[in-house]
């Protein structure tokens, strides 16, 4: 059984990071990558409730940037339709561990998954 879920890109070099930091700690990871993730649509409102959008949304990314301003307009009026068009906005990586979601590989979210 899993311990936990990390939700990233396959190519992305802080979710090989954490997945490996996260194995190497005897953690049991899925590896979910969000571009292949049939149910991406219907789990991004509940984390949008758990961590808000300001926090799941990478408004730095290159994919936001070559967003036109309609598009970014989605992220106030519908934040899962434009995570869930372009999965590459979602911040990563997001890890689903005993109920908590956390997001990111920074330092409070490594003591948070016990990694200090």
């Amino acid at each position: 059984m899993t311990d936990l879920t990390l939700y990233g890109l396959k190519t992305c070099d802080t979710c090989r990071k954490s997945l490996k930091a996260l194995e190497a700690a005897g953690r049991s990871v899925a590896f979910v990558d969000v571009r292949n993730d049939p149910g991406l649509a219907a789990r991004l409102p509940g984390w949008i409730a758990a961590v808000g959008v300001e926090q799941l949304a990478n408004t730095r990314s290159t994919t936001w940037r070559g967003l036109d301003a309609g598009q970014r307009a989605r992220l106030a009026d519908d934040p899962a339709g434009l995570l869930a068009a372009h999965p590459t906005l979602i911040k990563r990586p997001v890890i689903e561990a005993g109920g908590a979601l956390h997001v990111g590989w920074t330092p409070p979210v490594r003591a948070a998954l016990g990694l200090g």
